[in-house]
This record gives structure tokens, sequence and C-alpha cells, in this order.
């Protein structure tokens, strides 16, 4: 099995972007992170971060060509205004989590709209990085 870890805009950022909010573990922390359960569950998993939108679609449809089974996604900022990501994860129909390391419903109002949401299998929000590992275990069970 073939999991693709898709994060948008300002995740390589994190342990300095807002650390009261997304904590001090930085990228490549969530990276090994994922890749240890990975292991564990006896999965392959590759990831993908951008912060531009375009990229994002690219990476979806390539993953249909890549014949990926599953996909976890953190669209960051995007959540709340691309449409373009939606149909992406539409167009391609691989089970799709959606991940947010903070719970959006509890942050400024903007946040509480999520256009991905209604293409994925899953939402996991207000976890921390650990809400990474449920998406993992999700797909993978």
């Amino acid at each position: 099995m073939k999991i693709l870890v898709i994060n948008g805009p300002n995740m390589n950022m994190l342990g300095i972007r807002q650390p009261e909010i997304y904590g001090r573990a930085t990228y490549e922390d969530l990276k090994a992170m994922i890749r240890e359960e990975a292991d564990r569950l006896g999965v392959e998993v590759e990831f993908f971060q951008s912060n531009h939108e375009g990229a994002l679609v690219d990476a979806i449809q390539q993953a249909y060509f890549d014949h990926v089974d599953g996909m976890i996604i953190n669209p960051a900022a995007y959540t709340h205004t691309s449409v373009a990501l939606l149909d992406a994860v539409k167009a391609v129909g691989i089970p799709t989590v959606e991940v947010h390391v903070s719970d959006p419903d509890s942050r400024e109002e903007f946040r509480h709209v999520s256009y991905i949401r209604a293409a994925c299998v899953g939402t996991i929000r207000g976890h921390g990085l650990p809400g990474y590992l449920e998406a993992l275990r999700m797909l993978v069970c």
C-alpha cells in the first residue's frame, strides 16, 4: 500500500511558525514520525509540500498515475479557499483524509469553511501532529 502525504502552504515552517498553535516540532520531525508509523504498519509513504496551489493540484493528479492507494492532505490555508483542490481530489477518486494540526473551528471564522472536506473520507483536526498518524491508520485499517 502506498500513501501520499500532502502539505500546503507554510507547513514547511513547522517549529518556527506560531509555535503556540503548531508546536515546536519541525516539518522533518513530522515526516520522521509518519515514516516510523508507516514502517510499523508495513506501508510505503511519500511526502509532498508546496506553498503553491497549482503544484498541490499537480501532486494530487500525479498520485492517480503513480497508483497511490490513499492520501493524507493538510491543505493549510487553501482549505478555506481552494475549489481546485476539491476538484482534484474528486477527479482522482483516491481515498483522502483531511488533517489539521490545530482545530480550525476554534479559530477565526473564515477558517470554519473547508472546501476539500466534501471529497474526503474523514477529517482529523486539533490533534496536533499525531493527527497525521490517526489519518494514516484510518487509511490502512
